[in-house]
Formats: C-alpha cells, structure tokens, sequence
C-alpha cells in the first residue's frame, strides 16, 4: 500500500524589502513622489518663502525694552530677581576679596595643600607650578577673578543639578519629565544660553554666572541620578529588612554607593563651567575670558596666549584633583591622616601669615615675564614666511583658502541652492533611516523652525561649516582612534594629549587657529575639528578595544588577516560607539563653530555676537534659537540607535 508523503515547502529566503531600512526608504520615496511636485509648483524657488516666516524682531524689541524700563520699578525684578542678582554680585566679590586677602603664596600654598592631600605630591608640584605660571604670565589678579566666579557658579551648579538629580533618581515620574530636558540641554552650545539671562539681567558677573549655573548644572543632575537608581538593590533590600525609613535609606544606602557618579558629576561641572565662565567674558564676566576675548577682537595673538595658557593650566590642574578624588573614592585613609592634614594646615596658614605680614599679597610687578611680544614677533615671522609662498606645500593661508574655496564656498552654495523643502525631505530620511518617525518629527520640525525665523541662509552657512568639520573630524579621528585600538604604545603616548585637549575650554582653542590661519570660516572650522577630535579618537578606540574576543579569536582561527579582522569583524560590532562618536563629534563641533563668528566665522556666531556686542538683542536672540534648532535637528539625526532607546525617542 503506497503511502502517501507531503512534500516540505521550501522556505523562501527574506526578500530585501523585508528589511526595515529598505521599507523606510520605500515609504520616503512614495511621500516624495507626492509632495514633491506640490511643493515644487508652490515654491519654486529654494530659499524659505517669506510668506512663512514669523517677524519676532517686533516683539522680541519690545520685550527688551520693557524689561529695560521696568527693571528698576517692576516687583519681579525688585523682589526677586533683583535679589539674585545681588547675591550672585555680592557672592562673587566676597570669594575675590578673601582670594586676594589670602594673597598669592596663601592661595599657591592653600591649592597645593588639597592636591597633595587629594592625589600626591606629584600633582601637588604640579598645582603649585600652575598657579606660580599665572603669576608669572602678569594674570594673577585675572586669574583670581575667574576662580570667584568659578567658585559661585560650581556652587550654584551642584545645588541645582544635586536637587534635580535628586528629584529624578527618586521619582520615575520626574525622571521622564527631566530627562528630554537634559537631553536638550546638553546638546545645545554654550553660546545659546548667554543671551537668555543678558536679557533678564543685563551684562555683567550675574548673568555670567547664572549661564553657567544653566550650561553646568546638566552633568551633575544626569549623573546624580544614574547613581541614585543604579544603586545595588541587594543593599537598599538588607537596608529596608532592618525598617530604615525612606531618609535613612536615601542617606545611609544610596548617597554612599553613588559617591563614584557624584565626583564624576562634580568633576565634569567644574570642566564646563569652567568653559562656560570663559565664554561667559562676552557679556561682561571679566576675569582670563575677557582678556583672552578683547585680545582677540584686535588680533593680538601674544595676548591671548598669555591669558590662555592659565586657562588651560587651570583646567588641567582642576580635572586631575577632582579625578584623583574619585580614583581614590572607597580607599581607606593612612592611619596619619589627621595629622597630615593638620600639619600641611598650619604651614599653608602660616605662608599665608607671613605673606600678609610682609605685605606681599600682590603678585610682584617685578616678576612679570612679558611673552606677548616675542609670541607676536614669532606670529609676524609666520606670517611672512608660512602663511604663503612655501615650495611644494604651500603656506596655512593657501589652505585655508583653498579649503573655504573648494569645500565650504560649495557646499554652503549647494545647501542654500537646494529647495527648502527637499532639505527637509533629506533630514526626515536621514532621522527616521536610524531613528524612528518620532526622531524623525523632532527633526523635521527643528529645521523648519529654523525657516519660521527668517534665519534659513545663515543657518545652511552654519551647516555647512559644521558639515564640512565633521567630515574631516571623522577622518582623522576614526583613522587615529584605529591605531590607538590597535596599538598599545600608541595608546599610551596619545593619552596624555587628549587629556589635555579634553580639558582645555572652547575660547582657547581660536587662539593656535588664528596665529596660523588668521581670520575666517577655515579656520573656524579648524577650531572646531581640533576641539571634537580627542572624544571622537577615545569612543572609537574604547568601542574597537571592547570588542568580543571571542568573535577576533574566530576570525583568526579562519585565517583572516588583520585588516580583514578591523573591516569584517570589529567595525560592525563596533558600530553603536562609532555611531556615538559621530553623534559626540556633530554636538562638539557645532559649539566651536559658533564661538568661530569672534574671528570671522560669520552666520549665526556673528549674529550672536553682534547681538551681544550691540546690544541688538533681537537679532541674538533668534539667532541664539535657530542655533538651539539646529543643534537639535543634528543631534537627532546622529543619535546612535541604544541612546535612542534608552530614551526612549
């Protein structure tokens, strides 16, 4: 008797419409199909049409000219913000007058004293040296009004953001509503917060020091709470099991195993404040920034540098003591410890006495060593014998040239030649390609805000510059963070310079730029590449070197060579912390860009400053908004696929 059998389908293979990228990209060439020729018969022309455009000058003049009149008169300035202007005034002078009744020995040797006790005597020497440079340099008094304002603004800032981080590491409720806010905030450049509180306060030390209570606060309240809702539940459980209420948990259990991401906080609060506080010399803050700014503003590069070297020294000196802290967090203290403190204690207080009794608390004029002229006089050299007519490669002002010629000047062109509405069509396929329609929505609406300001042509100009950066940031970033992944003795010898350039503040990083470059959008753009290429190089070398060794083990056993290795094994798996140092490259370079408008960026940076300078409020304003745009828009469409999740965006 025959039997009969089924004969197995056979499973067809998925075809690549199956994919949902190719599904995406499906759907965006039918919506454009539609809407293309609808919008082409509409607007034929590429730039924004005006008819869609919302006049905020008007109102926005008006705004500053009511707060101008009634500052003086209106309750909410006289019992409110009056006050916080005050106490910020009055906070800042108290700090400076103790700094310089402590003198500069009280204040070198107080300084040294918390480096040694907090990472060694290595770095004590090193702090020590930092300060005695300033001095040197003819900063000392500068650099003593930048540490008072340092010292109110990181205080303001890890109140703030401890209270928010607080509120958010307890509450899930007040997670959600805080963290697209942070999201935002973190992405937008330092220049978009300073015409907010000039306008509230008007220039001086309390708007700088509130823009950078709003720029700094951020880190310290993400990273309070990450600490605070990681905590090891085992450990909140063995707390609950012994009937600790909900205070004696948050303050035996959860503070103490957060203490780690606190000093992170507090340490990364510090480096952006600092940053912030330098920026901040644009509305009035005085301090190193302002002389770095009015040095700039002439083209004095010998003067900048004076004033920027303490910056930088500054940054270092801050980030290793706060970062030695939290190495150190959890180690147990020598058994002298007490007395250590004491005796360095007495001895700083008694330099400090014997300087004030001298009457030396004044940095002596004497000891000035002036390196303004011999910098200008080498910066002269330069000009007359690198910026042009060197054989075979050309001078630094031949490739500025070339490259705002053959690289910006088109794609600046082409960007502002292309209809508005396909620009838009290109930045929903791009945001929803990686993201999902809400990405791409938050983007899309980003950018044609940008359109509703009437500041469409400068913004394309600030794009293509931010583009054209963030090309050649990727390039040598991606090919340097290769070979350090690759090379352990590479690794080490480049780690030093990243910290360094890591640590350094936005505002220095014009002064090598306009020594070798001068004036312009090129070299702008070469502020800004240097200024992302240390996190673009340290994602990628960190996302190829956590790699599966297990996957690099098969591969070899095939018989695949190194290169085959890098190309088919570590870049893929690899691909969430390159998309991440893309999306970290596109935000770093968008802030240096805008600081670019002081030496001749142009496009929204001008309008900044103009503003700012001017007093044209209106015209800072919505630049300072289309910036917040447009930073948006980037980050959405450069955000990496588990950032996105986890916020669920």
């Amino acid at each position: 008797m025959a039997t009969l059998t089924a004969t197995p389908r056979k499973k067809t293979p998925p075809g690549i419409s199956t994919h949902p990228a190719v599904r995406k990209l499906l759907a965006l060439a039918a919506l454009a199909a539609i809407l293309t020729p609808l919008a082409a018969a509409r607007w034929a022309t590429g730039t924004w049409p005006e008819e869609l455009t919302v006049d905020l000058s008007t109102p926005l003049a008006t705004a500053s000219d009511w707060i101008i009149d009634n500052r003086d008169t209106h309750p909410l300035f006289l019992h409110f913000l009056g006050h916080v202007s005050n106490a910020v005034v009055i906070a800042v002078r108290a700090v400076y007058l103790a700094l310089l009744a402590v003198g500069w020995a009280g204040v070198t040797a107080v300084s040294a004293l918390i480096a040694w006790r907090t990472a060694g005597v290595r770095l004590a020497l090193g702090t020590a040296a930092a300060f005695l440079t300033c001095g040197l340099l003819g900063m000392w008094v500068p650099t003593m009004q930048t540490l008072a304002l340092m010292a109110v603004a990181v205080a303001a800032s890890v109140a703030v953001g401890a209270l928010l981080g607080l509120a958010a590491g307890l509450s899930d409720r007040m997670h959600r509503i805080l963290r697209p806010v942070l999201d935002t905030m973190q992405v937008l450049p330092a220049f978009a917060y300073l015409l907010p509180v000039v306008l509230v306060f008007g220039i001086g030390v309390p708007a700088a020091v509130l823009a950078t209570v709003v720029y700094a606060a951020p880190p310290m309240a993400r990273l309070t709470a990450l600490g605070l809702r990681s905590a090891d539940k085992e450990v909140l459980e063995a707390v609950d099991s012994l009937g600790a209420t909900a205070r004696q948990r948050l303050l035996t259990a959860r503070l103490p195993l957060a203490r780690g991401e606190l000093l992170l906080g507090l340490n990364q609060t510090i480096m952006m404040a600092l940053s912030m506080a330098v920026i901040a010399s644009v509305i009035g803050a005085g301090g190193l920034g302002d002389r770095v700014y009015q040095a700039l503003a002439s083209v004095d590069v010998g003067a900048a540098l004076a004033a920027g070297i303490p910056i930088v020294l500054l940054a270092v000196v801050l980030d290793r003591v706060t970062g030695a802290a939290g190495a150190r967090l959890g180690q147990a203290p020598p058994p002298n410890s007490r007395a250590l403190w004491a005796y360095a204690g007495t001895a700083a207080v008694a330099v400090a006495a014997a300087g004030r009794l001298a009457d030396r608390l004044e940095w002596p004029d004497g000891w000035v060593v002036g390196i303004a002229e011999p910098v200008n006089r080498a910066v002269e050299w330069m000009t007359d014998h690198l910026y042009s007519g060197v054989p075979v490669v050309g001078g630094t002002a031949d490739w500025a040239g070339r490259f705002t010629t053959w690289v910006l000047d088109p794609l600046r062109d082409g960007l502002q030649w292309l209809p508005w509405w396909s620009v838009l069509l290109i930045v929903a396929a791009l945001a929803w390609l990686i993201g999902t329609w809400r990405t791409a929505l938050t983007a899309v609406l980003a950018m044609a805000a940008i359109g509703v300001l009437g500041v469409w042509k400068p913004s394309l100009d600030t794009l293509s510059q931010v583009l054209a950066a963030v090309a050649v940031t990727l390039v040598i970033g991606f090919a340097t963070g290769v070979a350090a992944a690759r090379s352990d003795r590479f690794e080490r010898l480049l780690r030093p310079v990243l910290d360094v350039f890591q640590t350094m503040p936005q505002f220095v990083y014009l002064i090598p730029v306009v020594a070798l470059f001068g004036v312009g959008r090129a070299p702008a753009v070469a502020a800004a590449v240097v200024y992302a290429l240390p996190a673009v190089v340290r994602i990628t070398a960190q996302g190829l070197r956590q790699v599966d060794p297990a996957a690099l083990e098969s591969a070899r056993s095939l018989g695949a060579t190194s290169t085959q290795q890098l190309r088919q094994v570590q870049l893929p798996l690899a691909r969430p912390a390159l998309l991440l140092a893309v999306n970290q490259g596109v935000v770093l370079v968008l802030a240096v860009v805008i600081i670019g408008g002081l030496v001749g960026g142009g496009a929204l940076g001008y309008d900044v400053v103009f503003g700012l300078a001017q007093g044209d409020l209106a015209t800072g304003l919505v630049a300072g908004a289309a910036i917040v745009c447009l930073g948006l828009m980037l980050d959405r469409v450069t955000q990496p696929t588990e950032r996105r999740t986890a916020k669920g965006a």
